[in-house]
């Protein structure tokens, strides 16, 4: 007959009260954080469960630099989504940044991580391979939302960045683009490389060369993906007819500089962003790009987290939510003879 383990016999194997014990499986204050991990560690060797029910949903907003999610309006929408499906369900949300700079972040990811009233949604936009080790070892439930670890195994919710910068590529390609360049976000989060893969599978497709002096590496707010552009600009003997930029904001800043240096857009040089953000539908002129479902991103999250049936799977699930790609004003059809050498002023703006 199989004993049910309880905290007095927990205590029993550390040698620490049955007091301690319950208020370290609490995560209550007055324990301190040794004493609550050799509680932990016995608890789990000796095959203790909690039989504590997820109360809520704990959005957990992973910042290294803020670079990326500072800037983007893609991430309120995310979040409307978890929150909106989340009281569906009949969850609160609680929202949290998490900054791997800040002295004190070991400290928050264990309060965070061992809360086994709470369900995790870690936003890993900004996150590095390095920085999934803490929460592949989280005691409660998690689920990867726009991020990618080679490493480790997290159920997760992302974007078919890939395929999606394929399609956008496969889109100038139709245009009669043949020399597209690529304006490479400076901070190479995950998606920014997967996107990056869709490019150089759609030049390589095509035969089209892949020339160093296309690839421009630029910031990633606005005013430094401008100030990168107009340096760029001023240095390049030969542009591109088109450009694929890792994202919109990206795209916005980098068309402001161009015409700032004397390129029409389109007229002179195509521009593809990715994330359809609001303000890329009032751009000069309005911005073609690649269409995320932020909401539904952020519900799917949710929805995956608190399913019955992922209770007891082991094995981890990816979910791929597909984009779509949005024409609007950015792009230019053209022609053999208009893809010779650009020059500012070649072409006009449509």
């Amino acid at each position: 007959m199989i004993m049910k383990v309880n905290i007095r016999k927990i205590s029993e194997e550390t040698g620490f009260s049955m007091s301690t014990v319950s208020n370290a499986l609490n995560r209550k204050k007055g324990v301190n954080r040794e004493t609550a991990e050799k509680i932990w560690k016995a608890a789990e060797e000796l095959g203790y469960h909690a039989e504590e029910e997820i109360t809520k949903i704990r959005f957990v907003i992973f910042r290294r630099d803020g670079r990326i999610i500072d800037e983007s309006s893609f991430h309120p929408a995310v979040i409307e989504g978890v929150e909106r499906q989340a009281k569906l369900m009949g969850y609160e949300t609680i929202f949290c940044y998490v900054d791997i700079n800040d002295s004190d972040y070991q400290e928050q990811l264990h309060d965070i991580l061992t809360d086994m009233q709470s369900a995790v949604v870690l936003l890993g936009t900004e996150m590095l391979e390095e920085d999934y080790e803490p929460y592949a070892a989280a005691k409660n439930r998690i689920i990867l939302l726009d991020g990618r670890s080679d490493r480790y195994a997290f159920d997760s919710v992302l974007i078919n960045d890939t395929d999606a910068a394929a399609g956008a590529m496969e889109y100038l390609a139709e245009k009669g683009h043949t020399r597209i360049g690529y304006l490479r976000g400076e901070s190479r989060i995950q998606a920014f490389r997967s996107r990056e893969m869709g490019y150089y599978q759609v030049m390589n497709q095509h035969g089209f060369s892949v020339k160093p002096e296309y690839i421009a590496t630029v910031g990633t707010r606005i005013e430094t993906a401008y100030r990168s552009m107009k340096e760029y600009l001023e240095k390049a003997k030969e542009v591109p007819t088109a450009f694929f930029a890792d994202n919109d904001v990206i795209a916005i800043g980098c068309m402001q500089a161009m015409k700032e240096c004397g390129y029409g857009v389109p007229g002179d040089i195509s521009v593809i962003g990715f994330d359809d953000v609001a303000y890329g539908l009032v751009s000069d002129p309005p911005l073609s790009t690649v269409h995320v479902y932020k909401q539904e991103l952020g519900a799917r999250a949710v929805c995956e987290l608190l399913s019955t049936e992922g209770k007891d799977r082991q094995a981890k699930v990816k979910i791929q939510v597909c984009a779509e790609f949005v024409e609007r004003g950015s792009v230019k059809e053209i022609t053999q003879a208009s893809s010779k050498k650009q020059t500012p002023g070649h072409g006009t703006d449509l």
